[in-house]
C-alpha cells in the first residue's frame, strides 16, 4: 500500500499566458493547509515518525495524528493499492460468472464496519480513473460512497467530458447530494455539467409526469439516458439510507417495508427479487428509470456492508448494473448465496 499526496498539475503555457503556478502564487496562503501538506510530506515521503514530525513542528503527537487523518479525509493523501489479494481476485471472478457482470472489484473488509464505505470509495476512485476517457458522458447518482470515491480521484483535465445527474436533488443540503457530487466530479475533470433540477420526489404522479414530459428537464433526462458510464450506489430500508436518515421518506419507511422493499436504486424502491414495489414513491420519483439505467453500457454500483446485502443482490438480479465494487465479506455472501 502506498499513500501519496495530491500534486498540482503542470500546465504548459505560452509566455504571454498566466500559468497555474502564477495563479497559485497569487492565491492567499491557507496556514492550516500548508501545515497539513508539510506533515503529509514528512510522514509519507521523508518517512519520519509521527513523534519526529511533532518535534520538528512543535506539535503534539496526537495533533500530528489528527492532521494526517484530515489529510486522508480531504483527499490530500490518496491511497493506491498496487498488488491485489488473491482471495479478492477469486471473488471478483466468481461474481462476474454468477451475475453476468462485465467487471467486479472486491476490497478487503475493514475490521471497523464504519470504514467500509471509505475502503470501497478508494477502489471506486481507482476504477473511475481507468474508465473515464475524453468525450464521455458520465451519469452520477448520490450517496456517501460516491462522495468518498471523489476523494480518491486525482484531478485530470479531460477533453469534451460531460457529467449529468441521474436523479433529482434533496431539498436539504448534503455533501452526498447528487448536485454536489456531480459538481465535484466535473471540477476534477474540467467537465461540462447538467443537472436534473427537481426534487427527487414530486408531490404526485401528475407533477412528476409534467416535470419529465417536456422542456428542459426532458432534455436532461434524455441526455442521462445516453450516458456512456453511470456511477451509482444503493440504500437499504434503515437509518443507513440517506433519505431515511435525513427525514425525506421517514414517514413512508414502514409502508415501504410492508410492501416488501429491501432498498432503493436512484430512488426506485425494490423488493428482494429486484422488482419495483407497489408504493406511491415509485410513481413520484424524478430519476432515470431502471430500464433506462440498464441500457447504459457501463453501470458501476459501489456499495457494501452487511446491511446492504439484500438491496445489492436485488440490483444484481434486476441486471441494471454490470460492474460491482464491494467489500470482501459481502462478496462472499453474494458468491455463496444459494438463491442467486
Amino acid at each position: 500500500m502506498t499513500e501519496t499526496r495530491r500534486r498540482p498539475e503542470t500546465v504548459k503555457t505560452r509566455p504571454a499566458q498566466r500559468s497555474a503556478a502564477d495563479d497559485a502564487a497569487d492565491a492567499p496562503v491557507d496556514p492550516d493547509q500548508q501545515q497539513q501538506i508539510r506533515i503529509a510530506w514528512a510522514y509519507f515521503v521523508e518517512g519520519l515518525t509521527q513523534g519526529e514530525i511533532a518535534e520538528r513542528l512543535g506539535l503534539t503527537r496526537l495533533r500530528v495524528n489528527r492532521i494526517l487523518q484530515i489529510c486522508r479525509e480531504t483527499g490530500i493523501i490518496q491511497i493506491r493499492i498496487q498488488s491485489p489479494l488473491a482471495s479478492c481476485v477469486a471473488l471478483e471472478r466468481a461474481l462476474i460468472r454468477r451475475y453476468g457482470l462485465r467487471d467486479a472489484v472486491v476490497v478487503p473488509t475493514p475490521r471497523d464496519e464504519g470504514k467500509i464505505r471509505a475502503a470501497i470509495g478508494v477502489a471506486l476512485g481507482g476504477y473511475v480513473e481507468n474508465a473515464v476517457h475524453d468525450g464521455m458522458l458520465v451519469g452520477i447518482g448520490w450517496g456517501q460512497t460516491l462522495r468518498l470515491g471523489l476523494q480518491s480521484m486525482r484531478r485530470r483535465r479531460m477533453t469534451d467530458l460531460s457529467v449529468v445527474s441521474l436523479i433529482g436533488s434533496m431539498t436539504r443540503g448534503s455533501g452526498e447530494n447528487t448536485f454536489e457530487i456531480a459538481s465535484r466530479f466535473a471540477d476534477l475533470h474540467d467537465a461540462d455539467r447538467f443537472y436534473l433540477a427537481a426534487p427527487v420526489y414530486a408531490d404526485d404522479e401528475a407533477q412528476r409526469d409534467s416535470l419529465l414530459g417536456r422542456g428542459v428537464l426532458r432534455g436532461i433526462y434524455d441526455k442521462a439516458k445516453s450516458a456512456d458510464l453511470a456511477l451509482i450506489s444503493v440504500g437499504n430500508v434503515s437509518d443507513h439510507n440517506m433519505m431515511l436518515a435525513l427525514g425525506i421518506v421517514d414517514r413512508e419507511a414502514a409502508a415501504l417495508r410492508a410492501a416488501g422493499a429491501v432498498g432503493d436504486i436512484l430512488g426506485n424502491w425494490l423488493d428482494a427479487e429486484g422488482r419495483p414495489v407497489d408504493h406511491p414513491l415509485n410513481r413520484r420519483m424524478v430519476s432515470l428509470s431502471l430500464d433506462d439505467l440498464a441500457r447504459i453500457p457501463a453501470v458501476v454500483l459501489a456499495s457494501g456492508g452487511p446491511y446492504k446485502f439484500e438491496i445489492i443482490r436485488a440490483a444484481l438480479r434486476r441486471r441494471c448494473v454490470n460492474v460491482l465494487i464491494t467489500d470482501e465479506r459481502l462478496a462472499e455472501r453474494l458468491a455463496e448465496d444459494r438463491e442467486g
